[in-house]
């Protein structure tokens, strides 16, 4: 029953989606739909990670259409293991928690918002769980179209721009990853993931056919050189949208890198110094671009390029540490860039800037805000006792163990260059002196004269980030608020930086599930019975 739901992971949010499209009222309603869907699959995919403990594969194929008499039948196959089963519950719960601050924020005014993120989650839940090449393709697709929606439809007054070069982009991306495909079924006669497993080591054409799916993958994981497109985009969106979309789109396919990686080429080393010295090179390069920036979300969508090349060192140094290290960096990653970009949005979109130098003294206002920064700030670090420490402490060791003592030198060396950009955030905007009030209080506690409201004008703050500059006057109540930014606001930056504290504590839990699921990238044989068998 529970492999026979596999496909509903994806039916289901396509399905709501296209029910919003059309029912437009009552917003309750829209609401409800919405976050009970992504909680739906966050259950669902929690239930995975219990059935799938100690390497269990499921497996379901759909549809089993039969050609002609005597021919094999044809299905769309779906399976999950753990690694499966853990992206699907970290992308659920990110994209909960976005949907949940965009209401708050008032990205779902736009009638469209909430229709397109279902339809994004639904692209993200059939590649974790499918087991084709070609249908890969396709729920990558699923993906992207509401991604243009949404890109051009939110931000500030660059977003057509960004959404422009997002769509030329991945449409160029797109086209690669489709060519790939078809290379593979000429040289391979099958996209069938099990078909396919260790079809590289055995078939140099096949290995080439796969090297044009792995360099397209890297092109939508925004891998050095191909990176420039993301820090030209995301910061021209929602902080929403760049906290969905960090989560989503490059870890997804980090994702199928993880899996395609692990089947076709088996983890054959021949390309282990090549890929460690890229990912080296990424990990480098974004952090060098993210020190130079000067406001927030641009400093973090950087950032993302420089944890990109942490993730994969991880399959680069493959076997059964670096594979556990990279999954359980990139479980993390995902949570802590999420509160991140949801911790500095809600200060954007209260003080009206994202410009690091003309913000300060934030934290006076906002201590909630602050503390999920800076909780996030030192996760991304590798401060213990959260997350980021135990992820680099076993991407650390995995590297030494595997005798690459230049990327372990490079662990060390950018996890302080990073340190330096979130204290450059820190010192900016949330220590020294204010320099601005809040532009406005979603809870009533900043008004606006009527006069002054008149004569607000727009201007064009960081990366063309379109903001509403108007002068307020804040009222001290008897009882002052403790935060000018709506305590549901805060909330999901909250939980998403408490999460990386918990996991940071438990690591030892986390660790045994992301072994698992290292186990299971190592020895594909029971995931290819499963797939077959079925």
């Amino acid at each position: 029953m529970i492999a026979t739901a596999l496909p509903f992971a994806a039916a289901v949010p396509l399905l709501m989606g296209t029910l919003l499209l059309v029912l437009r009222s009552p917003v309750w309603l829209r609401r409800t739909i919405t976050l009970g869907t992504s909680t739906l699959v966050l259950g669902y995919a929690g239930l995975l990670i219990l059935v799938t403990r100690g390497g269990a594969v499921l497996a379901h194929p759909l549809g089993l259409w039969e050609t002609s008499p005597g021919e094999p039948v044809v299905a769309i196959p779906f399976a999950a293991d753990m690694f499966s089963a853990l992206m699907l519950a970290v992308t659920a719960l990110l994209t909960l928690l976005c949907v949940a601050y965009g209401m708050v924020a008032g990205d779902d005014e736009q009638h469209y918002f909430q229709p397109m993120v279902l339809m994004l989650l639904a692209g993200v839940s059939g590649v974790v769980l499918t087991a084709d090449l070609f249908n890969l393709f396709v729920f990558i697709e699923v993906m992207l179209l509401p991604s243009y929606v949404l890109m051009s439809m939110l931000g500030g007054g660059h977003r057509l721009r960004a959404g422009r070069l997002y769509v030329t982009y991945n449409l160029f991306a797109s086209g690669v990853l489709l060519a790939g495909v078809a290379f593979v079924y000429g040289v391979a006669g099958t996209v069938n993931f099990a078909e396919l497993a260790g079809a590289g080591q055995e078939s140099t054409a096949v290995a080439v056919a796969a090297g044009v799916l792995m360099v397209a993958l890297g092109m939508k994981a925004a891998v050095v050189p191909v990176h420039g497109w993301l820090s030209n985009t995301y910061p021209d969106t929602s902080p929403a949208l760049s906290a969905l979309f960090s989560g989503l789109h490059t870890k997804v396919a980090i994702y199928a890198i993880y899996r395609l990686y692990a089947l076709i080429y088996g983890g054959d080393d021949r390309f282990l110094g090549v890929a460690v010295a890229i990912m080296v090179a990424t990990m480098v390069i974004g952090v060098l671009g993210a020190v130079g920036e000067s406001t927030m979300r641009s400093i973090l969508t950087l950032h993302m390029v420089s944890q990109i090349g942490y993730i994969l060192l991880g399959l680069a140094l493959f076997g059964p540490l670096g594979l556990a290290a990279g999954i359980f960096y990139l479980l993390h990653n995902t949570v802590v860039k999420g509160a991140l970009f949801l911790a500095t949005g809600a200060v954007e979109q209260t003080y009206g800037t994202q410009r690091v130098y003309d913000l300060g003294g934030v934290a006076r206002k906002e201590p909630l805000v602050a503390f999920a920064f800076v909780g996030a700030a030192l996760a991304l670090t590798g401060i213990p006792p959260f997350s980021g420490f135990a992820a680099k402490y076993l991407l650390l060791h995995a590297s030494i163990s595997a005798e690459q003592y230049g990327a372990a030198v490079a662990i060390v060396l950018v996890s302080l260059f990073t340190l330096l950009s979130m204290i450059k955030i820190w010192s900016n905007v949330f220590w020294g002196p204010l320099k601005r009030e809040p532009e406005s209080h979603p809870g009533g506690d900043t008004e606006t004269s009527g006069t002054e409201a008149d004569s607000s004008t727009a201007m064009a703050t960081g990366n063309g980030s379109l903001l509403q500059r108007g002068t307020t006057r804040t009222h001290a109540r008897a009882g002052a608020p403790l935060t000018h930014v709506r305590l549901a606001m805060i909330i999901p930056a909250l939980v998403l930086t408490l999460l990386a504290l918990g996991i940071g504590l438990g690591a030892q839990g986390l660790l045994v599930l992301t072994q698992e699921a290292a186990s299971g990238l190592i020895d594909t044989s029971t995931y290819v019975e499963a797939v077959i068998g079925q």
